[in-house]
């Protein structure tokens, strides 16, 4: 199944100049979620998963599904004032300004094996960040998964030792 017939290019979304890959056509089509999914675990390999970690928004389309399949648990990246209980933040830079996610504080345990998933790979911020997150929380990283890699935005550099996998690059 070719996943590229399932994203939309929308112009100048969500400011003039970028490109936006909207996956919503293929959240549409259930043989093309089965298809998007099984390919996001076969990247995931032999690596033991206890937490998959989704970042808000769209990370939390495939991220509870990875986790059921890997027999793992989810965990919520938000925003700020989105989680009700103690949790830790981490801010990082944007193109123009900065941004913040939070996390549950109790949401990994130290020497957890941790899956981070997003469906965008970009400049790498929101990624970098919630490795950070992880981090602090004494998680071990073993992968970052994205259904899509956007390759001259270089976000995979941000991600330094990290493993990085997309299903889809353009």
């Amino acid at each position: 199944m070719d996943l590229k017939t399932f994203i939309r290019d929308i112009e100048d979304f969500p400011r003039q100049g970028v490109v936006f890959k909207d996956i919503t056509p293929l959240l549409a089509n259930a043989k093309a979620i089965r298809y998007t999914l099984d390919r996001l675990v076969e990247m995931v390999g032999v690596h033991g998963v206890d937490k998959v970690v989704g970042m808000e928004s769209r990370g939390f389309f495939f991220g509870p599904l990875l986790a059921q399949r890997l027999n793992a648990g989810f965990v919520p990246v938000r925003k700020p004032n989105k989680l009700p209980s103690e949790k830790i933040s981490q801010t990082y830079d944007l193109e123009y300004g900065t941004d913040t996610l939070d996390m549950h504080s109790d949401a990994i345990l130290a020497g957890e094996k941790v899956l981070v998933h997003d469906d965008v790979l970009a400049t790498g911020g929101t990624a970098k960040a919630t490795c950070n997150l992880v981090e602090r929380l004494g998680g071990e990283i073993v992968q970052c998964n994205f259904l899509i890699e956007l390759d001259f935005l270089k976000g995979r550099d941000k991600l330094g030792e990290t493993p990085v996998k997309a299903l889809l690059n353009y």
